[in-house]
């Protein structure tokens, strides 16, 4: 059962990247695809149907977490109490700009609000990656199982780290480039004219590099956490993973050059996949790594609540995705197509739905 949570909560992880991501991306690079306000209005008309409901998987990952490993949830929110309450703050200012960059007619006021969705969604990336950093690095875990990381320390790899170092800034880094891409090809599938130029644009410049800081992240990882490839030499097919996240680059590439956006979409989809369980495949069973010890570290046994409570919650955990699961069905269906400049309204737009 604890395995079955792992994999639950995983994949919820995975969703909330795949789904929320292409927000962030959208976000991250709004500012520099859309030139004029009726432009910046069809990035956000893209999204406005979906990105509060796509948060929810942040949420429910969350919420699946405190209820299949409560001592994971409990340290982990303790250790990362600064970067966590920077996250919220980030979410909040991000949710803020979309609803009311309408509220006021003025340049000001619009491009004010424009400035904090793009800069807030940008952060958003990179404090998600430098999370996901920590996670496989490692965090300076006590005997209680609890731990305090400063900010940074001296940004190198150590026995007490900081939650900012070279390896989890350089996973903050990918994971910008990456969501950038993810965004950039969403606005492409959803727009047409310059919009949708200069987005396949964006993704022709950020999947070179793209490659190459996944290359360089899977290089340093092995470095930083050598016991992270003990999964893959006990189960070989597992390396079929990081070549399926660098085929889907090149698929996702390949297919931006020829104009087939959805495809390029898709290949979007399975490198971040393929990078996600894969991260979760070398991790599996410690869920967080002690830097102090590693029989320090937590796992999915000595973490995991009560064998009744967790087939409980996964009674309930299947009726609601079932809720869940036809409710982005019907969203998606409904909203499905390209958002076209010309037919936006004149009168002051809506708000983020």
């Amino acid at each position: 059962m604890e395995t079955v949570w792992f994999l639950i909560v995983a994949a919820m992880i995975t969703a909330y990247v795949l789904l929320d991501g292409f927000d962030l991306g959208a976000g991250a690079i709004y500012l520099w695809v859309a030139r004029s306000n009726a432009e910046r209005r069809a990035v956000l008309r893209s999204i406005g149907p979906v990105w509060d409901g796509n948060e929810v998987w942040l949420l429910a990952a969350g919420g699946a977490l405190y209820s299949s490993f409560p001592l994971l949830y409990a340290s982990s929110f303790s250790g990362f109490y600064l970067p966590l309450m920077i996250v919220l703050w980030l979410l909040m200012l991000r949710a803020i700009s979309i609803e009311f960059r309408s509220h006021i007619g003025g340049p000001v006021w619009s491009n004010f609000f424009d400035v904090v969705f793009c800069a807030s969604s940008a952060l958003l990336a990179v404090f998600l990656g430098a999370a996901l950093g920590n996670v496989i690095r490692g965090v300076p875990l006590g005997p209680d199982g609890y731990f305090f990381e400063p900010l940074w320390t001296t940004f190198g790899i150590s026995t007490h780290p900081g939650i900012l170092d070279w390896y989890t800034v350089l996973a903050g880094g990918l994971a910008l480039t990456a969501l950038a891409t993810h965004g950039a090809l969403y606005v492409a599938v959803k727009t047409e004219g310059p919009l949708n130029q200069r987005s396949r644009r964006v993704v022709t410049l950020l999947l070179p590099l793209q490659f190459v800081l996944t290359a360089v992240s899977l290089f340093a990882t092995t470095q930083v956490r050598p016991a992270l490839l003990g999964n893959y030499r006990g189960f070989p097919p597992g390396f079929l993973l990081p070549l399926l996240a660098f085929a889907a680059l090149g698929l996702a590439y390949w297919a931006n050059r020829q104009r087939q956006e959805k495809l390029a979409f898709s290949g979007s989809c399975a490198y971040l996949a393929s990078v996600l369980v894969g991260a979760a495949f070398a991790l599996y069973p410690v869920v967080l790594p002690a830097t102090t010890d590693p029989a320090l570290s937590l796992t999915i046994f000595n973490t995991a609540a009560g064998h009744h409570g967790l087939s409980v919650a996964l009674v309930w955990w299947v009726i609601g995705m079932a809720l869940a699961l036809a409710y982005f069905f019907f969203v998606y269906r409904k909203f499905a197509g390209k958002v076209l400049i010309e037919s936006l309204p004149i009168e002051p737009e809506g708000q983020g739905h």
